[in-house]
């Protein structure tokens, strides 16, 4: 696994074997990113379950000024970012994405001009309803959600509205924005 393009482009990606992440792949990635094309320079990125930060650091390549990386484990993330030298735009939450989404989702809080968001496919339902009540609440006016799940079983975030959505194998992927705009 590698970066695609960017400043970082061709660097390796490592995924610790018999840890339990499913990055990102390279060709979901490429499609993801052709997506957004201009949004991601200058970019806030929110990365949430960013398992080893795959998303996030391809963002960063590409020009983003920071990111937050949200999981439960962040060590996996933490090896490319520190690897990569990308400390100074990355911030690591060691949280779980749902609470940390329910504590950051006030009129102060920050806003994410993107927000990836890659749940474990097995918690879709249970994502999907966190994501409905607070994923508005993070995302930036001309913002965009990026969501990848399992095709069997997509997620739907009924509070925003929904762009565009692609079927890459075994992956869903679903690009939101602000139903206002």
């Amino acid at each position: 696994m590698r970066v695609i393009a960017g400043e970082l482009k061709g660097q390796q990606l490592v995924a610790p074997r018999g840890w339990k992440v499913r990055p990102t792949s390279e060709r979901v990635r490429e499609a993801v990113f052709s997506s957004l094309g201009g949004r991601v320079e200058g970019a806030t990125v929110l990365d949430l379950y960013c398992g080893t930060g795959a998303l996030a650091i391809e963002a960063l390549s590409r020009g983003a000024a920071r990111a937050t990386l949200v999981d439960r484990d962040t060590r996996p993330a933490l090896g490319n970012v520190e690897r990569l030298g990308l400390r100074d735009r990355a911030e690591l939450v060691r949280a779980d994405a749902e609470a940390w989404l329910a504590a950051n989702d006030r009129p102060d809080g920050g806003r994410y001009d993107l927000v990836f968001v890659d749940a474990p496919y097995k918690l879709a339902d249970l994502v999907a309803r966190q994501l409905d009540t607070h994923l508005s609440g993070v995302l930036a006016p001309g913002g965009r959600a990026v969501v990848e799940s399992g095709a069997r079983r997509p997620l739907a975030i009924a509070s925003l509205e929904r762009l565009r959505q692609r079927r890459y194998g075994a992956a869903d992927v679903s690009i939101y924005a602000l139903e206002d705009e």
